[in-house]
């Protein structure tokens, strides 16, 4: 034999050699697959969706397996063989239907099982124990009689049979998020909420929707006559003056107007940016203090006269030609120039800073979603986290924003939406409204 040929046949028996240890070594591996869940859970409602990710990164996965047990009846949810090559990671979504698999309420065994491609077969295996829970929560309301403006505030009361996960007021397909409250030394929850100025209101749903910790949802519908209001209509007429001042403000923290016209970047201003700016605002209210820091009407701006008011519906005019729209989501008070600004009422500065076309703005927590809102502002001697007391100066009053002259926008904030802050500076409003609800025996 020549010596070449006895060369190509050790390489060719060191390559099997080494070909079978590999083989050996992937298939006699002894690592299980790993199984993991995205959520971990502990009870099980009427149904329940679970996803799970499966990996084995060596000989890789031959079977999963996911059960669920009760009184010694197995139900299997789903089974998967995969092929014998190629998957080394997956991820499954099962769903547990508990009244299709007539699961009763009490515990059972939700088992996940995998099996790898190694001759040792290895197993892993998740076992969770479930309390299987299909009763929904009850909601009890302890407000009965719910009088609203279009535009404006209201407040709901009620009770819940169990503990829940989340419980909210709902308008349409607005969330309102409710608080536990102690009313009458009992649990209970209370929301505050708004409905919106669109004129809308005969098909407005209105309600309250409670989760219960496995999942289980209730809605309850709120008994409420909304009184239709008739909003301003206001002409605004926008000068050549006004948009050489303002627009270059905006320019410089705006990269989309830049080389726009000055028509153009209004319009972006006032209808793009004014979006913006609002859902800057929803995302700062998102979080509000668990109790009421409030007490007694708000304070209105001191020798102030009204310039604005809540819903006014603007027309812009430029050289007589209308050029864009917007509604007005505040109340304008205008007093001497750089006048003090005072906090309405007490409660904790969520913001301070500069807001778009709202210019330098103050934003105010009062406790279980309330807000107050003060823009345009010059100087502002708070910050965000200090606590202030009703009747605390704040700031003064400027043009900062778009405002086309010195003055306070003061707004009030109710969960997602502006509501018409003169509810709020109505002692009897406020009596009617908020304080003979909280006193209510149930």
């Amino acid at each position: 034999m020549s010596k070449s040929l006895r060369y190509i046949i050790s390489l060719i028996i060191l390559s099997a050699v080494a070909g079978g240890t590999w083989a050996f070594i992937t298939y006699y591996e002894g690592e299980k697959p790993v199984i993991a869940l995205k959520e971990t859970f502990d009870r099980v409602g009427q149904q329940k969706v679970v996803h799970a990710t499966l990996s084995d990164q060596k000989s890789g996965l031959r079977t999963a397996t996911v059960t669920i047990a009760q009184d010694g009846k197995t139900h299997t949810l789903d089974s998967i063989a995969f092929p014998e090559k190629g998957t080394t990671h997956t991820t499954m979504r099962v769903d547990i239907d508990c009244r299709k698999l007539k699961l009763h309420d009490g515990s059972a065994t939700f088992v996940i099982k995998a099996i790898d491609y190694s001759l040792r077969k290895n197993v892993s295996e998740k076992t969770i124990t479930v309390i299987v829970d299909t009763s929904a929560p009850q909601i009890f309301h302890i407000s009965t009689h719910h009088y609203i403006n279009e535009g404006g505030s209201c407040i709901v009361l009620y009770s819940i049979s169990e503990d829940i996960a989340n419980t909210y007021v709902y308008v349409n397909d607005e969330h309102f998020l409710s608080y536990p409250i102690t009313i009458s030394d009992k649990p209970g929850y209370i929301c505050y909420f708004a409905i919106p100025t669109d004129g809308k209101t005969d098909s407005t749903r209105i309600g309250i929707a409670a989760q219960d910790l496995a999942g289980n949802t209730s809605k309850s519908t709120v008994p409420i006559h909304v009184r239709k209001k008739r909003f301003r209509g206001d002409n605004m007429y926008i000068s050549k003056g006004f948009l050489e001042r303002k627009m270059p403000e905006f320019q410089q923290t705006n990269s989309d107007i830049v080389g726009l016209s000055l028509v153009e970047s209004f319009i972006f201003v006032n209808e793009t940016l004014r979006e913006r700016n609002l859902e800057t605002v929803q995302s700062i209210c998102s979080t509000s203090h668990g109790s009421r820091l409030w007490d007694g009407p708000f304070l209105r701006m001191r020798n102030a006269a009204t310039m604005a008011t809540f819903g006014d519906r603007r027309t812009y005019y430029y050289r007589n030609k209308k050029i864009s729209k917007s509604i007005h989501l505040g109340v304008d008070l205008a007093s001497t120039k750089n006048a003090p600004v005072e906090a309405s009422n007490s409660g904790i500065v969520v913001f301070s800073g500069y807001l778009g076309i709202y210019g330098n703005t103050v934003i105010i927590d009062h406790g279980l979603g309330l807000f107050s809102f003060y823009a345009h502002l010059g100087t502002t001697t708070v910050t965000k986290g200090q606590k202030v007391r009703k009747g605390l100066p704040i700031g003064r009053s400027d043009t900062s924003g778009l405002a086309g002259g010195d003055h306070l926008h003061f707004g009030i904030f109710v969960g997602k939406r502006f509501v018409n802050p003169q509810e709020w500076w109505d002692a009897h409003w406020i009596r009617d409204n908020v304080e003979r609800k909280l006193n209510v025996n149930f």
